[in-house]
C-alpha cells in the first residue's frame, strides 16, 4: 500500500513552522510526525502539501493509496485500522478525518459515500503551534517506548549520576561526562553521537537527537526535545528545537518552539509567564490577529533561519516568522514578521540576497548546501509574508 501524508485543516494554524515544511515534518517528542508514521507502518511516505513545497516534499501517487492526516500522531491501534482500510472506507475522530482509502482513478472524494469508521481512542493531534511544546511530554513517552522496545541501552558512564536508570536510553556514540540524569519524572533519550558536557543537569522527559550537544553546566527541564545537531547551553524548560539550531550560551528558554537553522545570541531570555499571570495570546496567521491560547505559560515561537543578537529579551507569547534578524536593547514587538531586520527601535526588510548569504554560511558549517530548491521556498515565503511587513 502507498501511504501519503496530507497537511489537513490545521496547516495555517501551525505557521510560521509550516511556511517551510509540511505538517508531517514537524518534530514533537523524539521523532518528526513523518518519522513516527513510517516507523509504525514500516514504509516510507510522501506528502500532499503547498505547491511551492512540492519540489522538496514530493507526492507519489500509486494505483491504491491511503491518505493520512499528518496532524494526528499514530498509535498501535490506529495503525492496525489504517492498514486494513478498504475502498470507500475512512477513519474519523468526531468531524475530523484521520485517514481514507483512494485510488488514482478516483476523481473526487465524497465522504458521504464512504463507510466512516469512528476512532474513539484518544489521540495526540497537533492543531496549534503551542501544542508542539504542551503535548511534548506525552509524545516523548510514546516515542521512547517505540524506539527502545526490545533494545538495550549503552552503559551509563560511571561519572554520571543517574536516577531511575531503567528510564534512560543511550544510543551508540554518545559522550557523557559528569552529568546528572534524573529520569524519575520521565524518560531520558540520548541519541547517536551526542555530547553532554560536564556539569549538565537534565530532568526528564527529555529527548536529544543525533549529534546534538549540551554545553557545560546546562540546565534542562522536561519536557524538552533537542533536534539533530542542536547546541544548547543555559536554562531550557519545556521547549522543542526542531534541528540545526543553537542556544549556545546562558539565558532562559521556556515553553517555546524553535525551528531549524535558528541562533539565539548569548544571554537571550524569553518570558513564559505574564506579570499579571493572565492567559497568553499569540499571533494567529489564520485569523490575522492575536488569539487566546488557553495557556498561562507560553514563550517564543521562532520560524526557520531566524536569529537574535546578544542580550535579546522576548516578551511572553512572541511569534517570529522565517528569516528574521532581531537585535538591540528593549523588548521587540511580540509579532515579528518574516524577513524583518531590527528590534525595539524599529524594523526594515531583511532582503533575500542577504538572507541567502547568511544561510549559505550557516548551513556550510553543517556540511549542507542552500540549494536552488531551498532558495525558491524562501523566495515564496518572502512574497507570502510581504503583507505583514508594514514598518
Amino acid at each position: 500500500m502507498n501511504y501519503i501524508l496530507f497537511d489537513g485543516s490545521v496547516r495555517n494554524a501551525l505557521l510560521p513552522f509550516t511556511f517551510t515544511r509540511p505538517v508531517a515534518d514537524i518534530r514533537i517528542g523524539i521523532l518528526t510526525i513523518r518519522e513516527k508514521w513510517e516507523k509504525y507502518l514500516g514504509l516510507t511516505t510522501t506528502t500532499i502539501t503547498e505547491e511551492y513545497l512540492e519540489k522538496k516534499f514530493p507526492m507519489v501517487e500509486m494505483e491504491e493509496n491511503v491518505l493520512i492526516n499528518a496532524s494526528f500522531l499514530p498509535t498501535e491501534n490506529l495503525i492496525s485500522i489504517v492498514k486494513e482500510l478498504k475502498p470507500k472506507e475512512a477513519i474519523f475522530q468526531e468531524e475530523e478525518v484521520i485517514a481514507f482509502y483512494t485510488t488514482d482513478s478516483q476523481e473526487e472524494v465524497d465522504f458521504d459515500d464512504y463507510h466512516q469508521i469512528e476512532f474513539e481512542e484518544e489521540l495526540i493531534q497537533v492543531k496549534n503551534t503551542w501544542d508542539i511544546f504542551s503535548k511534548n511530554e506525552e509524545a516523548i513517552r510514546a516515542d521512547f517506548a517505540l524506539l527502545t522496545e526490545g533494545r538495550e541501552s549503552q552503559a551509563i558512564p560511571k561519572s554520571v549520576n543517574c536516577i531511575n536508570k531503567e528510564a534512560v536510553f543511550i544510543e551508540e556514540g554518545a559522550d557523557i561526562s559528569f552529568a546528572v540524569l534524573n529520569a524519575s519524572t520521565g524518560p531520558i533519550y540520548i541519541g547517536k553521537n551526542t555530547t553532554i558536557m560536564e556539569g549538565s543537569l537534565i530532568r526528564g522527559p527529555f529527548a536529544m537527537c543525533e549529534n546534538a550537544v549540551l554545553k557545560m553546566g546546562a540546565k534542562v527541564y522536561g519536557a524538552t526535545t533537542l533536534g539533530p545537531f542542536c547546541k544548547i547551553g543555559g536554562e531550557v524548560n519545556n521547549s522543542v528545537l526542531f534541528g540545526y539550531s543553537n542556544k549556545g550560551h546562558e539565558g532562559f528558554l521556556g515553553n517555546s518552539v524553535i525551528g531549524e537553522w535558528c541562533n539565539l545570541g548569548a544571554d537571550t531570555n524569553n518570558s513564559n509567564l505574564k506579570n499579571n499571570y493572565a492567559e497568553v495570546k499569540l499571533w494567529n496567521y489564520e485569523i490575522g490577529r492575536f488569539d487566546k491560547t488557553g495557556l498561562q505559560f507560553c514563550g517564543l515561537m521562532m520560524g526557520d533561519h531566524s536569529k537574535c543578537g546578544i542580550n535579546t529579551m522576548f516578551n511572553t507569547g512572541t511569534v517570529i516568522g522565517v528569516s528574521a534578524n532581531i537585535f538591540g536593547s528593549g523588548f521587540p514587538r511580540n509579532f515579528i514578521p518574516s524577513f524583518s531586520w531590527g528590534g525595539a527601535s524599529g524594523f526594515t526588510t531583511y532582503q533575500l540576497k542577504k538572507v541567502y548569504e547568511v544561510a549559505e554560511v550557516v548551513m556550510k558549517r553543517r556540511n549542507m548546501v542552500l540549494d536552488d530548491v531551498e532558495k525558491e521556498i524562501l523566495e515564496k515565503v518572502f512574497e507570502l509574508t510581504a503583507q505583514y511587513r508594514n514598518y
